[in-house]
């Protein structure tokens, strides 16, 4: 069946307002404990809901690296970070004019050796660790739900 003008239109345009996926690291930061693995889990600013230290990419470093940096920042991390990553999840972030950019989170182990007292971002968030199924049913993304339960 031949399309109809305004289908042909459609495909015709709606490449031009697709948005690319704007890329971000986080950082998936464990320990082992004598239950077993536990993932660090910090409040984001806005809504206090529980995620992942995250954020842009930056200059000079890799995305890893800026995992690593974000982990610091957001939550007192001092650890060792592995260059690949060990998943991704996608998610909405509204853009300050409302609209709504599509980001995909490539998330970078980080083994945990210390947590500072003091970090830059101590006042505006609260970590905490968490058992993985714990972790997966605090988050609102399904991808970063299993990847925290196959975990």
């Amino acid at each position: 069946m031949k399309p109809t003008a305004l289908e042909s239109l459609r495909a015709l345009v709606a490449p031009v307002f697709r948005r690319p996926d704007y890329i971000q690291a986080a950082a998936l930061c464990l320990r082992d404990s004598k239950a077993g693995r536990d993932v660090l889990m910090i409040t984001s600013r806005g809504s206090g809901r529980w995620v992942l230290p995250k954020g842009w990419p930056m200059k000079g470093r890799t995305l890893a690296g800026a995992a690593l940096q974000e982990a610091w920042e957001e939550a007192g991390v001092v650890g060792r970070v592995h260059e690949i990553p060990v998943g991704y999840y996608t998610y909405q972030k509204r853009h300050r004019t409302g609209l709504p950019l599509s980001c995909r989170v490539e998330v970078f182990r980080i083994d945990v050796a210390d947590l500072a007292r003091d970090w830059p971002e101590k006042k505006s968030r609260k970590r905490q660790w968490f058992r993985p199924d714990a972790a997966a049913d605090l988050v609102a993304e399904a991808d970063l739900a299993a990847l925290l339960r196959r975990l």
